[in-house]
Parts: structure tokens; sequence; C-alpha cells
């Protein structure tokens, strides 16, 4: 009782604040049209003033009506459970009786929540709507006409919202607790019964429609998928309180039923007595073996799913709480189950009351499973939206970073303003593409003529300063050389403390090392004495000895790469290390397409005497086993 003057208290206050404010705009109409009035408006204030006490839909105040009526709604179908828990048994005589204070109280609710319900529909001839077929052209705007908004709320709603105040619990209960007190069984009570449940159709829709309402207005969609969950949770929980309070009531009417039965089977002995407890005259001890509550006893009456309220003394107890949580939680316990530990007898309203548990949980059960799967595919989208403002935000912050290494480096290798803003352009359009650059492979995937300009800027005074290149004064006389060596160059890069290449590996390629700082090192004796050493090298070059054996003309296996001489020394990075690599394949190319110039019988003739040279030596020089005796004749570098 405390519990439901409280929510009294509190839905009163909502409601007295709705009305002082639409107290004060009514108010401030009327001084309005007065004024007008004072100033000589004339009739056509009349139209005006008509117009203006339509309220719009849109507007703060009925959009909190709305809210405190969805609520009041939802507080009315909770509290009309009040009138099944009227009845108390007294089951040592045999009588029923009507708890007074519990039916003033919900006649007293109910009455509240009615008269909030007739001012919705006062509020309902005052509101204006906007017309679809306007909506639809892009026009909305508010029909204030108040014949055309009385026309369309008469039908149906206006008849919807009578047949859901209609006093059917304060008429139809006394009716069938009058019935239940006699002695004889009347089928009045099952149509009663059918009323009653009948009126929980319309005030379940109107919680459902308002609620759609609610969520149509708002266009945040996690506002709605509370809403509807919200939704779910309270009818469910409305649904258990429901079916509890039925079937407290439906327990009074078949015990009824049972002593109806026994008094049909004993007329002689219920001459003249009544079941109603202030009236109560007679032995009706007789009944106890016909509604006896012991189940092996085969010949009692079969009270199915009741047995329980019967056997709990649930129906003979005057405390309220009490009997309100046993029921209540009779009902969320087979809704939850669906109703599959119910054990029915045959009668068949009762198994008619059974299904409808059954239904009514699988559809509470579905429509949450609806809500469910839309909250996890919205959550899901909403997921996939932050990941992908996530990823955005780390893939700008990741080519921000990408574009200040890109201009380091391009600062600090000292490019040309023409081949720095072509690199530049190059990395933006590739960024554009959504493709990552590093130093790695900026070079690599540059434009092959631009690429030949990096490379050559990079590597061109490197390769001049090459020993071989210098004796040779390949930078004076072949400078087209030198460039193709450098257009043939591959840049490698190698992290700090690994090794490039390690004493006794075969010759294959020439290092040119353009940043970085690498180590090289010998553990090789030489004459007996201990020669370990290691040599620091910054912008150097390492393994030139392979451009030596590739391009003077007495190296046996110029033609044949399957023979390489062999590095005498260990070259290992100290720090990170940016290089250019010449690999002997691309070298030997350049060399054989320099060499194409030159006709078969030049080329004959060179290779003649070579022979000569080789079987010279070996007879000159048995020992030396066929090793080639250097000749003051030109070797082919030497005359192109």
């Amino acid at each position: 009782m405390v519990m439901s003057y409280q929510i009294l208290k509190k839905t009163v206050s909502v409601m007295s604040y709705f009305c002082h404010q639409q107290g004060n705009g009514a108010r401030n109409n009327q001084d309005i049209e007065r004024q007008f009035l004072k100033n000589g408006g004339g009739d056509s204030v009349k139209e005006t003033t008509a117009q203006k006490k339509i309220l719009d839909p849109r507007k703060a105040f009925l959009k909190r009506w709305n809210v405190g009526f969805v609520l009041s709604c939802v507080i009315a179908v909770s509290l009309d459970p009040l009138f099944f828990y009227l009845p108390v048994i007294n089951e040592e005589k045999k009588c029923i009786r009507l708890d007074k204070k519990l039916w003033i109280t919900a006649i007293v609710l109910r009455s509240f929540f009615d008269i909030i319900y007739l001012l919705h529909i006062i509020l309902q001839f005052r509101t204006g709507f906007i017309d679809k077929k306007l909506l639809k052209s892009g026009k909305s705007e508010l029909n204030k006409d108040a014949w055309k908004i009385a026309r369309k709320y008469l039908w149906p709603w206006f008849l919807f919202d009578i047949i859901t105040i209609l006093p059917i619990p304060q008429v139809v209960t006394p009716t069938i607790f009058s019935e239940m007190r006699g002695t004889k069984s009347s089928k009045k009570v099952k149509f009663l019964n059918s009323i009653v449940l009948f009126q929980y159709v319309p005030r379940v829709t109107q919680i459902y429609l308002s609620w759609k309402k609610l969520i149509t207005n708002n266009k945040k969609f996690d506002r709605i998928v509370l809403v509807k969950a919200s939704l779910n949770f309270i009818l469910y929980i409305l649904a258990g309180h429901v079916l509890g309070a039925f079937w407290y009531f439906f327990s009074t009417q078949r015990l009824a039923a049972c002593w109806h039965e026994a008094c049909g089977q004993n007329r002689s002995r219920c001459v003249g007595i009544s079941f109603d407890c202030d009236h109560s005259i007679g032995n009706l001890s007789f009944i106890n073996d016909i509604c006896s509550l012991n189940t092996e006893n085969k010949t009692s009456f079969d009270f199915g799913i009741f047995l329980k309220a019967l056997q709990s003394g649930v129906l003979e107890s005057e405390d309220f709480p009490q009997k309100l949580f046993y029921s209540f939680w009779w009902g969320m316990r087979n809704l939850s189950s669906l109703g599959q530990n119910l054990e029915t007898s045959n009668y068949i309203w009762e198994n008619c009351f059974a299904l409808g548990i059954s239904i009514f949980g699988l559809v509470l059960f579905l429509y949450f499973m609806g809500n469910l799967q839309m909250y996890m595919q919205w959550t899901a989208t909403k997921s996939v939206k932050n990941w992908d403002k996530v990823r955005k935000k780390m893939k700008s912050r990741k080519r921000q970073k990408q574009q200040k290494i890109m201009r380091s480096w391009i600062s600090q290798r000292g490019f040309d303003s023409t081949i720095k803003s072509e690199i530049m352009r190059n990395i933006d359009q590739r960024f554009e593409e959504d493709e990552d650059v590093y130093v790695e492979n900026l070079i690599p995937d540059l434009p092959p003529d631009l690429q030949n300009n990096v490379k050559r800027h990079l590597c061109l005074n490197l390769l001049k300063n090459l020993k071989f290149v210098k004796d040779n004064g390949l930078a004076a006389k072949h400078e087209q050389l030198l460039l193709k060596i450098c257009d043939s160059l591959k840049p490698k890069f190698y992290k700090e403390h690994c090794y490039i290449v390690q004493e006794g590996d075969p010759i294959d390629a020439v290092f040119l090392i353009t940043e970085g700082t690498v180590w090289t090192c010998t553990s090789s004796s030489n004459g007996g004495k201990d020669s370990q050493h290691a040599e620091r090298l910054e912008k150097n070059f390492f393994g030139e000895e392979l451009l030596e054996w590739v391009m003077k003309s007495y190296s046996a296996d110029m033609y044949n790469l399957s023979k390489l001489p062999i590095y005498s020394k260990t070259l290992k990075t100290h720090t990170k290390v940016e290089a250019f690599v010449l690999m002997a394949s691309d070298l030997k190319q350049i060399w054989h397409s320099k060499l194409s110039q030159f006709g078969p019988e030049e080329l004959q003739s060179q290779a003649a005497s070579r022979v000569q040279r080789i079987w010279r030596g070996h007879r000159d020089h048995p020992k030396t086993d066929g090793a080639v005796v250097e000749s003051k004749e030109p070797s082919i570098l030497q005359r192109i």
C-alpha cells in the first residue's frame, strides 16, 4: 500500500506540472486576445483564437505529456490486478470474503488513472496534425482545423480509448464474487472473466502504440534501442505480474467450483447456506471429502495448476505483499519457461489459460530476440564506423609521420629543386592512391627516368672514387659506362649489427655505402704474423674486385659467373645502413653490351692472342701450371 501511495504521489506531481505549463499557455493566449480586442481586432480574432487553442505535437509540452501518459498507462495496467487479489478464502468455514481496504485502494487508483486518460482524450481534440499528403510534397504544415482534427480522431481511436477506460473491473468483479459465493455454479463467471481479460488487449495495445510514437519522434537510434529494450523488459514484468494475479483469481474460482460441485452432489446439506463469510451458516465439512488437497486421493477434485495456490495457503492469507510476491513469482517462473512445467487437469479453460501463458511467453521472447538482433547489428555497425574513424586517424598520423621522414630523407641527400619537386609529387600521388611510402620502397617505385637521376646523384661520385675506375681513367673516358652502372644499382637497407657479407663468400656484388657506418674485418694470417684488424667505413665502397675481375680481358671466367672470386674481408653493419648494390649479373650484361661494338674479327684476334699467352706461359713456366703471365699488350678495356 505504501508503494502504491508513493507511485500515486509521483504521478500526481508530474501531471500537475504539465497542467500548470498548459495553464500558463492558456492565460498568455487570453491576455493576447484581450489586448487585441482593445485595439479593435474585430471578428477575425475569433478564428485566430480558435487556431491558437490547437496544440502543436512537435512542441515540448505535448512531448512531455506523451512521456507522462505512457508512464501512467504502464502504472495503470500494473494496478489493475489489484482487483484479482480481493477474494480471501476461509478454508475452515468454507466461505469467501472481500478485502475491503484493498477494494477501496484499487477503486481510487483506477479512477485516478482513468481521469488522466480522460485528459488525454480531451487533448486529442485539441492537437493538430501534419497532413501526410502535404508532407509527401515537402510541406510540413500543421493542420489546425478543429473539425478535421475531430473527424480524424473519432474513428477509430476515440472508440478505442473509450473501451480502454470503461470501468469493467469496478463493475464486473463484484458480480463475479457474487456468483462465486452462491451455492450453485453459474456460467456467468466464465463470460465475465472473458470481459475482464478482453479489456487488457486495448490497455496493453495503448502502451505499445504510445511507446512506438515516442520511438518515431526520436531520431537518435541509440535512444530508440534503449526505449525498445525498456519496453520489452516492462512488458515482460507486467505479463508476469498480471498472469500471477489471474492465477490467484482463477484459483479461488476453481475452489468455489469444487464447492458448487460438492453441493450439487449433496443438495440437502446445502439448503439455505451461502459461501459468503458474512452469512455463513451450517456445517460444510462434507466438502472436504470431494475438495481434498491430497493428491493421492483419486476421487477428489482435480485442481490442476491451481493446486499449489491452495496448498500454499496463500488464498487464506490477509498479508497482501505475501500474496502479491508469491503470485508474481509463479507468473514469472512459468512465463520464462513458456509454461513447460504446468500440469493441467482436463478442464478446458484451465488448459486455455496454460496455452495463453506459453504463447504470450513465446511472443515476448521473439520480440526480445528481434530487438536483440537489431541492437547487435546496430552495435556492429557502430563499431565498424568507430573503427573506420580510428583507422583513418591512425592512417593520417602514419601518413604525416611518413611525409616527415620522406622530407627529412630528401633534404639530407641534397637533391636539386627539380628532382626534389618530382619526388614529392610522386609521393603525394601515392598517398592519394592510399599507398604506404617508406624510404625502402621509395626509389624502386619512382618512374625510370627519375629513378636513374636519383641513383646518379647519390652514387656517381662514389663510383668515380673506385681505385679500378681511377687507374683505368673510366671517369673521363667512359662516363656513359659509369652512368649505365649507376642506373643498374639496386638500393638495399640493412639493420644495425648484421652481417652483409662474410670472409670467404663469393664476390657477387659491389657495395656503395651512402648512409650509415659499417665495419670490415679480416682474420687471415700473412707471413706467419697475425694480421687481424677492423676498419670503419662511412660513405665508401666494398667489393670493387668484381669490376676488375669482369672487365679485364684476361679474366678466365668473365663469361661464366659459375666461378667467382671470394671476399677477403667480412662486412658488418654498425648502424642502420643505406647502400646501393651492383650485382655481378648486371655488370656482366653492361660489359657485354659494351663489347658488342667490336666486330667479330677483332674479338677473334683478341681471343687468339689470349690463347697464345696462355700456351707460352705454360711452355716457359711449367711450374706455374699454365698461369697467365702479364703482357704489355693492351687489353680491350684500354683499347675502347
